[in-house]
């Protein structure tokens, strides 16, 4: 069993200030200019994300939280006697408490996240609440290599990685993430995936642009954080938020348009902007459940459930026999 303590976070391969600039400074300079969309998730980011999850218009993670409060005992019924749970983009851990509630084979909960902070604060509100429970928060990107925190060493683990953040990667790189998350969890493991599905447009449109206006501050606040971090010049109100549902890719696209022609100052660097030109900040992949059950088949897993409600899905996977 893994101590009943929390561990400190362990800051295993959190992201540098060089690495955050060399991307921006990468995506910026491309024929389409782009920014990944893991440098949404700063504090205020990350905060501004547990804001949208409560809009009317965004469903994915009400359906997801229903679905997993419907099934919880058949998924738990999956994991293997006092296991560790690993949750990979933890932020809020309001979906992991769900399982946590429903199953007792639950013995140590390692959340991954590249937003140390808030990580930190929610390990030690979860760590309140599940007193028995051990809880071992890692800071670091989960799509780079990670090590697993050395109380876990002996457990099975079982992987969790719900909201759909793997619909952020292109196809290709979602099954390469697949296949890493299988060697960084190890053999003979259970994988719990959200996939968000697809479904009319206008419901996809309206969930990435919602009335109140959050999901725009969300992503132009990527903008205040190169500012912030990395002493830019961006003006966020030359800025404007867009977002669509491309057909013919499956995918949401969020976009920030530039209301006039403006130089940006970023690392020494000009960077022009048209009126009208956009920087892509995210992708958002749908699937059907059939895509997604071939996409896992083709990169190692083998499906062991499915729970949906038409709009949302729930997958779990083995990698083992």
């Amino acid at each position: 069993m893994a101590p009943s303590t929390i561990g400190g976070a362990r800051k295993l391969c959190e992201t540098s200030t060089h690495a955050f600039e060399m991307d921006v400074m990468t995506g910026l300079g491309g024929d389409a200019k782009s920014l990944p969309s893991k440098y949404f998730y700063d504090a205020a980011g990350s905060a501004l994300f547990e804001r949208i999850t409560g809009v009317q218009e965004y469903y994915v993670t009400r359906s997801e939280m229903s679905i997993l409060s419907s099934n919880g005992r058949a998924i738990g019924s999956l994991f293997p006697p006092g296991c560790a749970l690993v949750e990979l983009g933890a932020g809020s851990s309001r979906k992991s408490r769900i399982l946590l509630a429903s199953t007792s084979n639950i013995a140590c909960y390692v959340p991954l996240d590249i937003s140390g902070e808030f990580l930190r604060q929610d390990a030690a509100r979860l760590k309140g609440d599940f007193p028995e429970l051990a809880v071992c928060p890692v800071v670091c990107d989960f799509t780079e290599h990670f090590d697993l925190p050395e109380e876990i060493a002996r457990l099975r683990r079982v992987g969790f990685f719900p909201g759909s953040t793997i619909g952020n990667l292109e196809p290709q790189q979602a099954g390469r993430l697949l296949q890493h998350i299988g060697r960084m969890l190890g053999p003979d493991v259970v994988l719990v995936v959200g996939i968000d599905l697809i479904k009319e447009r206008h419901i996809l449109d309206k969930a990435y642009d919602d009335a109140q206006g959050i999901t725009a501050q969300f992503n132009l606040n990527v903008l205040r954080r190169i500012n912030r971090e990395l002493g830019a010049t961006f003006n966020l109100d030359a800025f404007q938020h867009h977002a669509f549902f491309n057909e013919r890719e499956s995918r949401v696209e969020m976009h920030l348009v530039s209301k006039c022609r403006q130089d940006v100052h970023v690392g020494g660097q000009v960077f022009r902007f048209l009126v009208g030109e956009t920087i892509h900040t995210e992708s958002s992949y749908k699937y059907t459940v059939a895509s997604f059950q071939d996409l896992a088949k083709h990169n190692g897993w083998s499906t062991r459930g499915v729970w949906s409600d038409g709009l949302f899905s729930v997958h779990a996977l083995a990698n083992g026999p």
